[in-house]
């Protein structure tokens, strides 16, 4: 029995020596990121580009300290030699792509070969891709149901906001951070407490805010108009279209106060009713109090489900995000 252990212990020795050999031989690529929370979302995408020859390494932009976020990846890389075949930055956009160089920041984001970033604001954006919201609320709640139509809510939430968001992105190209901010657009565009059962009254309620502040913002810069309708139609290559402008929004603002706004009252909902049907199917009220331990033990929190979500996959922006990646590899 104890030659056999010792021999269990060698070979299983002998199986990470030979992992552990292997990756050092591959070309180790090191990927900056901006916190704790993207460093799955970019081991994600990098993993799908490991093989025989390469492995990816995904860090935060600091050994030394814990600073964080966008501005410190790029001092860590931008100012240095380093950045190249083998070391790369992977950020969030923000507004960066839309801005098409219309600051240091974005030319040097949207003209670098060796940052990666989201196109889309952020990596929130893309966990509350519409497509994928109803499979977040079956993993947080078990129950299958629909009760609200995701991709369609989220279609008409964009174009609701669009004419009012084509307005912010305007006055950020001309490096106006004063005069629309950011924080006027998003409570413009919140949602308030949903009626699951009425989601079209919160949209409404929605569009009455955007009409209003466009109105504002047309009659006091009546010389823009021309300009921001112009605009629409640069943006559109670059994927922002009255459909998706969810997805080119401050990604914390429509996590927080958009699609968790949606899910919340969804899962409860979904949750209310799996315990009714434990309650009309239980025989006796030992059983009812079993199944319904069971299936609040099997339960998970939407919130995590929602930034563990990654359902993102066939979204035309992570496509983009992998045809940057296989153009690296083959230019390296």
């Amino acid at each position: 029995m104890a030659t056999t252990l010792r021999h269990n212990l060698t070979s299983a020795y002998l199986d990470a020596a030979r992992k552990f050999s292997s990756r050092q031989r591959k070309r180790r690529i090191v990927a900056y990121v901006e916190s704790y929370d993207d460093v799955a979302f970019w081991r994600t995408l990098l993993a799908e580009f490991e093989d025989g020859e390469r492995c990816f390494q995904v860090m935060l932009p600091s050994s030394t300290s814990l600073a964080r976020g966008k501005k410190t990846v790029l001092m860590n890389t931008l100012n240095t030699d380093e950045l190249g075949e083998s070391l790369i930055a992977c950020v969030d956009s923000d507004y960066d792509f839309l801005l098409q160089g219309a600051t240091e920041v974005s030319r040097k984001i949207n003209g670098n070969p060796y940052i990666f970033q989201t196109y889309g604001y952020a990596i929130e954006n893309f966990h509350c891709y519409a497509e994928s919201l109803h499979e977040v609320c079956v993993q947080a709640t078990l129950n299958d149901r629909m009760v609200i139509d995701f991709p369609d809510f989220m279609r008409r939430y964009s174009q609701v906001v669009y004419p009012l968001f084509l307005w912010n992105i305007w006055f950020y190209r001309q490096r106006d951070t004063n005069t629309f901010p950011m924080y006027e657009f998003n409570a413009c565009t919140r949602l308030r407490e949903v009626d699951v059962h009425r989601p079209d009254k919160n949209l409404h309620s929605v569009d009455r805010e955007v009409r209003s502040r466009l109105k504002a913002l047309r009659r006091n810069y009546p010389h823009c108009i021309g300009k921001v309708d112009r605009l629409a139609g640069e943006l559109v290559p670059l994927g922002l279209t009255p459909d998706t402008a969810y997805l080119y929004m401050q990604g914390h603002h429509v996590m927080d106060n958009v699609v968790m706004k949606l899910l919340l009252p969804v899962c409860t909902l979904l949750r209310r009713e799996r315990e009714e049907e434990i309650r009309r199917l239980a025989m006796h009220n030992v059983q009812f109090h079993n199944e319904l331990t069971s299936y609040e033990n099997s339960q998970a929190n939407v919130a995590l489900m929602l930034k563990k979500n990654d359902g993102y996959k066939g979204l035309y922006l992570y496509q983009w995000l992998k045809d940057d990646i296989r153009r690296f590899l083959e230019k390296g």
